[in-house]
């Protein structure tokens, strides 16, 4: 990849060796990690934007950017790229005032957004004064946010999807492809209005399944405690994105909504087919509709990082001694064994506790798993 990428840096580089500058506005979960792969790398300088000063120094002392400002103009000047990594609801606006400032000609602009069509289509009607539009979506997440949570490893083995129109000028796509591949995600090019079909019905749909689902939970739970007593455990494993950022969501199905209304229509269908099966008492084709789901299901990639992120944990039983759990952490680190979280599901003195341990990675699992084991420790999936 090095003599790609220096290849690359020749190309885009301004005379007198000055290095490529790329602007990230928005340092936050996906801004963050898409500058800690660009950061370091030969011929390449980073700066942050936030309107946020507070923000802008976070940036700075944890190294994630070269340098940070509260000026939108700063950071865009004599950029060679710049990255909108601002909620859905905000990107409309930041494109706009982008393009009343006078760019470095050919400088490439791109998007981080989980819709695609309308911000596509805005920038297409604006005048980006020497820039070129081009939209972009990591298909990559995490249950943490902000720049804290940022990895150099986030878009490792995802899809990292662009969409570019007809108009959009050849080497300005191979030269944001050519710089993406410090990700090490995978490019995919796909039409803005495609895009927002699939994503909508593959991440869009199920969150808001998830909050659907939940809040129908907590209004039996109103009139019975019983139903969050015995919630717990595999529906909290299911409806676990329904606890996502509500604003963040509440922008991105109105900005999708033609393509949500759509979804919904066809979910009410597939739940109606549920309904007559059941009323008719046609246990064969009940049966039938999850043999044909468990097929497609189990098609699906496991290790491809996606919209939504994986679950990577197991339970371990733990005898109700002093220092156990402490114990298990203690290995776990001396192993250099990246442990998430750590929850406690049981406790009692006529039961062995029941630790729920979570890892960022399936290759931390699997160690931990390993590990545990050979320590004799009883551990469940």
């Amino acid at each position: 990849m090095s003599d790609e990428m220096g290849e690359f840096t020749k190309l885009t580089a301004s005379a007198g060796d000055k290095a490529v500058k790329i602007a990230i506005f928005g340092v936050g979960l996906i801004g963050g990690s898409l500058a800690l792969c660009f950061k370091g790398k030969p011929g390449i300088h980073v700066v942050g934007h936030s309107v946020n000063p507070v923000s802008v120094s976070k940036y700075i002392a944890r190294d994630v950017v070269d340098e940070a400002t509260t000026s939108l103009e700063e950071a865009a000047r004599d950029a060679d790229f710049l990255f909108v990594c601002v909620p859905v609801g905000m990107l409309d606006e930041y494109i706009e005032q982008l393009s009343n400032i006078e760019l470095k000609p050919g400088c490439i602009i791109t998007d981080v957004g989980s819709t695609k069509a309308s911000v596509v289509h805005h920038a297409s009607k604006l005048a980006l004064q020497g820039g070129v539009f081009i939209g972009g979506h990591p298909m990559a997440g995490g249950e943490r946010s902000g720049v804290e949570a940022a990895s150099s490893f986030l878009f490792e083995n995802a899809y990292y999807v662009l969409t570019p129109t007809q108009n959009t000028p050849v080497e300005s796509i191979d030269k944001l492809e050519q710089l993406l591949k410090w990700t090490k995600a995978h490019i995919v090019k796909v039409d803005a209005v495609e895009h927002d079909q699939i994503v909508g019905a593959i991440s869009h749909l199920p969150h808001m399944i998830a909050s659907g689902l939940v809040t129908q939970v907590a209004r039996y739970n109103e009139t019975n405690g019983l139903y969050a007593s015995l919630a717990a455990g595999g529906f909290r494993d299911i409806t676990r994105i329904a606890s996502s950022d509500p604003i963040i969501w509440r922008d991105i199905l109105l900005n999708n909504r033609d393509v949500m209304l759509r979804l919904i229509q066809d979910w009410q269908q597939e739940m109606g087919r549920f309904a007559k099966l059941i009323e008719s008492g046609d246990g064969n084709g009940i049966a039938e509709q999850f043999r044909l789901s468990g097929e497609f299901r189990n098609q699906l990639p496991e290790r491809r990082k996606g919209m939504i992120s994986s679950i990577f944990e197991c339970y371990v039983d733990v005898p109700d001694h002093p220092g156990s759990i402490g114990k298990i952490a203690t290995e776990l680190g001396q192993s250099r064994i990246n442990l998430s979280n750590l929850q406690i599901i049981e406790s009692r003195d006529d039961i062995p506790g029941v630790l729920r341990l979570s890892f960022h990675t399936e290759e931390y699992l699997e160690r931990a798993i390993q590990l545990l084991k050979e320590l004799k420790y009883s551990v469940h999936m």
